[in-house]
């Protein structure tokens, strides 16, 4: 393991197991890290009050009593004297609920035992780069001074000047580099997946796969065998052995896009490969290990589902060490004429069309849309209209004929409503010119099926 950064820090390791201090103690000095260990809570405030540690590996348990309740007590405690030194929890499997109140009460990460000691290095080394002293956390980077981003940062496919869009790539350039799990969020079309390949193409990670996989369209009977593969055999059409995404993505990054959707018994099996980084396909008991980053992203809300009982809070912060949001496209209208030049010169390309350009009133028009579909929606605008309009240069006649011929609104027609209404209303406008077609309605709203079921389900439309 590397350790060039930190071969002057302290880890303190607190544990009431002998063999377990050793054991942690062994590695992470072969790893170059300065190592104190001891057996419970008071010798560990001892050195918390005179010394700064760089990281604290943390027992939730130190006599016969399982609550958990010492733990958070001493994580609380170890928060008052040093607020900005990560801990990272050890809790057996079956406590995991108590990872759960550690990471509530300021906790940083959380392993299980057994642990798999190269998942802990990257986790260990993970927290000390994020808490590195001498450069801004990500979440100073969201809300104070930031760095300008680097010139050797491979922004590629990513369109846009705003500091909106800046704000997020400077914190995506922070923590590229890192093991760092990430949650992406942001309305439907917001370029989720987009910024989930430029974590991957700027980590070391890199050369490494890059694979997708869209739990909104993977049933719960078939979660298993996609995720983690399967033997020939194990199943009725198992006519082959077939290696599951955690396996085509090992030493890589997987992207779990729109993971609200995965319903509560597949988040359970989801969560423990994620924390102990190995699986059993179906029909081998053998289990496989399997070294990956997580990047994880949704649309929907989670922390209300984590409240609706909907989504397992474990699993939540098993995959948002990191949380980034994508501003809606109306927050960076400014990157509109950008977008939709680059829209137009690509769709040019593809059909082998002569250049044009897109007029300054054109732009401007754009620019006053609300957009409900994002830059999906922008796309889907552009190309509808370069391909019908026989101009060199696009006009904002030209936008405003395909805009309204999809039965969405003028800019000028939503005086005075909230986004909602507008939504609401080029939603009932679709459906009545579409007749309930869900596939015509998504193309010309410009969002998915997914998406457009979820806003007719919240508006009431077509039920």
């Amino acid at each position: 393991m590397e350790n060039n950064n930190y071969l002057c820090s302290m880890i303190l390791i607190v544990d009431d197991d002998s063999a377990i201090r050793t054991s942690l103690g062994f590695m992470l000095k072969r790893a170059g890290y300065e190592v104190q260990a001891v057996a419970g809570p008071k010798e560990a405030m001892e050195i918390v009050r005179n010394e700064e540690p760089r990281l604290i590996l943390m027992d939730m348990n130190f006599s016969l009593s399982t609550t958990g309740e010492e733990g958070l007590t001493l994580l609380k405690q170890v928060k008052l004297f040093r607020p900005e030194v990560p801990v990272i929890l050890m809790t057996a499997w079956g406590s995991i609920n108590l990872a759960v109140l550690g990471m509530q009460a300021g906790a940083f990460d959380f392993v299980t035992k057994p642990w798999n000691n190269v998942a802990l290095m990257q986790r260990i080394e993970t927290a000390l780069q994020l808490t590195e002293p001498a450069s801004q956390s990500p979440k100073a980077a969201v809300n104070g001074q930031r760095p300008a981003v680097n010139e050797v940062f491979d922004r590629s496919f990513i369109i846009g000047e705003s500091r909106a869009l800046n704000d997020v790539l400077k914190v995506v350039e922070r923590i590229a580099k890192t093991n760092a799990s990430v949650l992406i969020t942001g309305e439907s079309g917001t370029g989720k997946e987009l910024i989930a390949e430029a974590i991957h193409r700027n980590s070391k990670r890199a050369d490494k796969p890059f694979v997708k996989v869209n739990l909104g369209g993977i049933s719960q009977s078939l979660f298993e065998s996609e995720m983690f593969g399967h033997k020939k055999g194990a199943f009725t059409d198992a006519v082959a052995d077939r290696k599951g995404r955690f396996e085509l993505a090992d030493k890589g990054t997987i992207f779990l896009d729109e993971i609200g959707e995965l319903d509560l018994s597949c988040q359970v099996k989801l969560l423990r490969v994620l924390q102990e980084q190995t699986f059993e396909p179906l029909g081998e008991s053998k289990p496989k290990k399997v070294d990956i980053r997580v990047v994880s992203a949704t649309n929907a809300n989670l922390q209300q589902m984590v409240q609706d009982k909907t989504f397992r809070e474990d699993l939540f912060y098993r995959i948002n060490l990191i949380t980034i949001h994508l501003p809606a496209l109306r927050e960076r209208k400014e990157d509109i004429p950008l977008l939709a030049a680059h829209f137009a010169k690509k769709q040019c390309d593809a059909n082998g069309l002569p250049p044009v350009e897109i007029s300054q009133q054109a732009s401007e028009w754009l620019m006053t849309l609300p957009f409900p579909g994002n830059i999906r929606e922008l796309k889907n605008l552009v190309e509808r209209t370069l391909l019908v309009s026989t101009n060199d240069v696009l006009q904002a006649e030209d936008f405003m004929r395909q805009y309204q011929g999809t039965g969405q609104m003028q800019s000028a027609d939503a005086d005075g409503l909230t986004l909602d209404e507008v939504e609401r209303i080029a939603i009932e406008k679709a459906y009545d010119k579409y007749q309930g077609n869900i596939s015509q309605m998504a193309a010309a709203l410009g969002v998915t099926r997914q998406a457009l079921y979820r806003r007719m389900e919240k508006y009431k439309i077509g039920v």
